[in-house]
């Protein structure tokens, strides 16, 4: 393996595992709020016990995403010094602001969130974990601006004298047209995945019929927000989809493993086919969905992959301009079909649990446990796909992944550094999978620990700070 090949792996170990605690963050803060809302407003104790039962799991969740997030900030430095010198000028900038800006603003709120329990007025400490939930999406903005200037530069100019990339219009760059497209369909992604997470723990409660009086209310929430969400991630997938078409043609005739230009084209569900993904042996196709999905048009023309990689070459020059097709066809339908299922999952349970019911079928929860895994699979195949498809290009049509890496580390530097993170994170999940699970099972705090301490109780006010830990 050459250096090229490792760094490129240890950024997609580092990514795909930094990204299974992101999404969960975003969404969950926003779900707590809502608890907490609903608290505040009716004074019902199942609300508040609730709160701090998801509270709890959301805090845990969100000190491994900052542990993990904080290598993805030093691996441009370490990996990739060649990509972070030429385009530091106009990358940096949105990423500053998620520093500055959006990251203080959570951790900041966070901690009087956390802290502020029978201190804060009921109002004003409401009003901190909705800061927090804001925060949230403005780190997403920032980071996903950046991430979509390298899918679609724009708003930079290259200067001749240091061959560099300057950053000339920032508003161009936050309001790039692939990230008005990406951003609502991470933040849909996001509420599918802290819905999901929601209803596989209720589930496991509910099937042994505990804390239903907390858990039922969550259920029906969770479900509600999941199958909401899934729909916004189909629409905003469509029109993810036909920008990308227009801006990444390749990418699109890779997801099809399309590599004759079709009019109209056919959409495959299924498919085997030689290794490099050339040649069909068996496929289940549905006639013109694919030219739907790519233009809007059921006769609209997709351009496949032999036609556009000569079309960039004329373009770039010489070279190979096709992402590995087997990883980017199967990494779109595990995104697409999880999306899909998900929808029709939430729709099920929303139904089964209608006018008060607990279904008695145990694969009823079982399914509802299960449930829980498929965002996080989801998320991860849509990550990889984004990603892939992009490649040889680290900034498309600008500069290719080949020049990016750092030139003065070794082979075997890179090695130990992946090797060592990827040990890291293997002790961080088992961690971070141990507290969850104990913290599921113990369940909500009962109405007694809850409830507000009397005036100058020093050891009440001592006990909720246990909260915090």
């Amino acid at each position: 393996m050459n250096p090229l090949d490792i760094a490129r792996w240890q950024f997609g170990i580092t990514t795909v595992y930094h990204f299974l605690f992101v999404p969960l963050t975003i969404g969950l803060s926003a779900l707590v709020a809502g608890l907490q809302t609903a608290w505040v407003r009716t004074g019902a104790t199942g609300y508040l016990r609730a709160t701090k039962f998801w509270g709890k799991l959301l805090l845990i969740n969100f000190a491994m995403g900052i542990v993990t997030g904080i290598v993805q900030e030093f691996q441009f430095g370490m990996n990739w010094s060649a990509y972070s010198r030429f385009v530091g000028d106009v990358f940096g900038a949105p990423l500053a602001l998620e520093g500055l800006l959006a990251f203080f603003l959570e951790s900041t709120f966070l901690g009087l969130w956390i802290f502020g329990w029978d201190k804060l007025p009921k109002k004003i400490h409401l009003a901190c974990i909705w800061i927090v939930s804001v925060g949230t999406l403005l780190s997403a903005y920032f980071i996903l601006a950046a991430n979509s200037w390298m899918q679609h530069p724009v708003g930079y100019h290259l200067d001749p004298a240091t061959g560099r990339a300057r950053l000339t219009d920032f508003w161009a760059v936050l309001t790039n047209s692939t990230m008005l497209v990406t951003f609502p369909h991470t933040i849909t992604a996001a509420f599918v995945t802290a819905g999901l997470f929601m209803v596989g723990i209720s589930a496991w409660h509910l099937a042994r019929r505990r804390h239903v009086e907390v858990f039922r209310p969550s259920m029906k929430i969770a479900l509600a927000v999941t199958l909401i969400a899934s729909i916004g991630v189909a629409v905003t997938g469509d029109l993810q989809g036909k920008v990308m078409t227009k801006q990444q043609p390749m990418k699109m005739a890779a997801a099809e493993a399309l590599y004759k230009t079709a009019q109209p084209a056919s959409f495959s569900l299924f498919t085997i086919g030689t290794l490099d993904g050339r040649k069909e042996v068996f496929g289940v196709k549905v006639p013109r969905v694919l030219s739907f999905l790519a233009t809007g048009d059921f006769d609209g023309k997709v351009d496949g992959i032999d036609d556009v990689q000569a079309a960039e070459q004329a373009k770039y020059g010489p070279g190979d301009y096709r992402p590995v097709v087997p990883v980017t066809y199967w990494n779109f339908r595990i995104m697409a079909g999880i999306g899909l299922l998900t929808a029709f999952l939430a729709l099920l349970g929303l139904v089964l649990m209608r006018r008060g019911r607990l279904p008695r079928n145990r694969w009823v929860w079982r399914a509802g446990v299960l449930s829980l895994a498929l965002p996080f699979i989801g998320n991860s195949a849509g990550w990889i796909f984004t990603e892939m498809g992009r490649q040889p290009w680290s900034v498309y049509g600008v500069m290719k992944t080949s020049a990016s890496v750092s030139p003065g580390v070794s082979a075997t530097s890179m090695l130990i550094s992946v090797l060592a993170l990827t040990a890291l994170y293997a002790v961080l999940i088992v961690i971070e999978t141990g507290l969850m699970v104990r913290y599921v099972k113990a369940g909500p705090p009962s109405e007694e620990d809850v409830a507000p301490p009397p005036p100058g109780d020093d050891a009440s006010a001592e006990q909720s700070l246990t909260f915090a830990y």
